[in-house]
């Protein structure tokens, strides 16, 4: 695994997909989540254990791209790359891909942010350290 990409397999269940049959557009939203909670597991920091110091990340601006749908059972694999660094903030890439087939793409920014004023807070050093 890459330090600054990640892939995250996940299916898709009944729950993730709409009257159609398809995934509803608002899950895309749900897996990239997931996808980067997992990626700063792997790279050994829990969400928790900063939510109890008082510290998390917060979504500041994202932009989503629905390319092809996905449908119940389908196996798909999101991407997240690492765009850029900031003292307090990432800009990301995530993909949802089935097999070689773009889904949706989304450019996002996430702050990391004082819990008590939501307030922007630097990132931790381990972790500006391991994605430089």
């Amino acid at each position: 695994m890459s330090l600054t990409d990640h892939h995250f397999s996940l299916r898709v269940y009944w729950e993730d997909t709409d009257a159609g049959g398809v995934v509803f557009f608002a899950n895309y939203l749900k897996f990239f989540e997931r996808a980067r909670t997992e990626w700063l597991r792997e790279l050994g920091f829990s969400q928790e254990t900063w939510r109890a110091a008082g510290f998390a990340f917060v979504v500041t601006n994202v932009q989503i791209s629905y390319q092809s749908p996905s449908r119940l059972d389908d196996q798909i694999d999101i991407r997240t790359t690492i765009l850029q660094t900031g003292l307090a903030s990432l800009k990301l890439n995530q993909e949802a891909h089935r097999d070689s087939v773009l889904l949706a793409q989304s450019g996002i920014r996430i702050g990391f942010v004082d819990v008590a004023t939501l307030r922007p807070h630097r990132l931790p050093s381990e972790l500006l350290t391991l994605i430089a």
